[in-house]
């Protein structure tokens, strides 16, 4: 009786859970966004200090429930050697925040190879894209109004996937939220072509 009871419990407060991955250049505060989204999500939840952040070689993995859902984030290290290894975790992905560091204009063509790259994969076809204008509180840094039109040349590849640009600050959370709540109604939206992963899978 137990079993069954225990068994139901678990089925009813379980969530469905999907995966996100976060990615672009090093440097372009991939990590630091990943912590603001704990902050902001996760009740009680201190995050990192920004200064303690360092670059990441290899993954780093985190999570938030909201909405009613399970979000499971790969911060995957943007270093030109290890973007070889990304498509390894686009086919298991339900949504992709690319991240653009805006005050760094040396590197904006760098990125948009990058996110070009990226986006040609078969394995995302289809797949919520979220592209962050980052870096938002610096003085003189790339606007939205700069940033969206340098990553939408092809919008062919993009393809027709629910995409957004949006500003934000990973370093103080500006438009953090409101980026993730995009995300979460865009994976719900496309569940029937990525349905959630069971709990048992992860």
């Amino acid at each position: 009786m137990y079993t069954l009871l225990s068994g139901f419990y678990k089925y009813m407060v379980q969530k469905n859970e999907y995966c996100v991955l976060i990615l672009g250049l090093d440097n372009a505060g991939k990590t630091t966004y990943l912590e603001a989204a704990k902050t902001k999500f996760t009740k009680n939840y201190k995050g990192m200090n920004p200064n303690k952040i360092t670059t990441t070689v290899g993954l780093n993995i985190g999570k938030i429930d909201v909405s009613g859902i399970r979000l499971n984030f790969w911060d995957l290290g943007g270093q030109e050697e290890l973007q070889s290894l990304w498509d390894k975790y686009y086919a298991e992905s339900h949504a992709v925040i690319y991240i653009v560091d805006s005050n760094d204009r040396e590197r904006i063509d760098e990125s948009k190879e990058t996110f070009d790259k990226m986006i040609a994969s078969e394995n995302l076809i289809g797949v919520p894209l979220l592209v962050l204008a980052n870096k938002q509180d610096i003085v003189d840094c790339m606007g939205v109004r700069e940033v969206k039109p340098i990553f939408k040349k092809n919008a062919h590849m993009i393809g027709r996937r629910d995409c957004m640009v949006m500003p934000v600050s990973a370093l103080n959370g500006d438009g953090v939220d409101e980026g993730i709540l995009w995300l979460v109604d865009s994976i719900k939206r496309n569940s029937h072509i990525r349905p959630p992963r069971n709990h048992d899978e992860m």
